[in-house]
């Protein structure tokens, strides 16, 4: 019987000692420090390409925005009808102003011994009307900015749209003005009460 062994393929040899041990790991650990380093990197590679696609979608998106018919303008201008058209039915500071100067010239130039209703129409009925022609001019000029910007992308180039916010503020201020210029329509022609005699 024979009592000599032989070694196993994989093991080391016996007078191998521990520091070669080590020594023999070391390319194994850098091989692995390397391939970890290399799947980072291709994983960063990667995230930025996915980053620069994006980037890329949101560029042309933000092109796309910028041709909008009217763009920023059409905007500005659907917000300046929709505040024009409140502030004309809530009534202007101007127009205030406006009508309290005619009745102070009606108080200076009217006649004091003129029948009562013409003092009244010296004193007010000239203010009345002056309020409501400057409220209804404003409710008018609101109106005609929404409808512009409202009829603008027909005129345009086809398959273009305004944003939904642009067409919903437009059209509240068509509504607005449209109310606006029949009341203060009505408002300048409607008649100063009569004084009882």
């Amino acid at each position: 019987m024979d009592t000599t062994k032989t070694p196993a393929p994989n093991a080391p040899e016996a007078d191998t000692t521990p520091a070669d041990l080590v020594k023999a790991e070391a390319p194994r650990a850098a091989e692995t420090e390397s391939a970890t380093a290399t799947a980072a990197e291709t994983e960063t590679d990667a995230e930025l390409t996915d980053k620069t696609a994006d980037d890329e979608e949101f560029d042309e998106d933000l092109a796309e925005d910028e041709e909008q018919p009217g763009g920023v303008g059409a905007a500005a201008s659907a917000i300046v009808a929709a505040g024009l058209s409140l502030v004309a039915l809530s009534g202007t500071w101007g127009a205030r102003v406006l009508a309290e100067r005619q009745g102070l010239m009606g108080q200076i130039e009217g006649d004091k011994s003129a029948p009562p209703a013409e003092q009244i129409a010296a004193l007010y009925g000239d203010g009345w009307q002056l309020t409501a022609l400057v409220n209804g001019v404003l409710s008018t000029l609101a109106l005609l900015i929404a409808v512009f910007v409202l009829a603008r992308p027909a005129f345009g180039a086809p398959g273009r749209e305004l944003p939904a916010w642009v067409r919903a503020v437009s059209w509240a201020a068509v509504v607005l003005g449209a109310i606006g210029a029949l009341v203060f329509g009505f408002l300048y022609f409607l008649p100063l009460p009569k004084v009882p005699a």
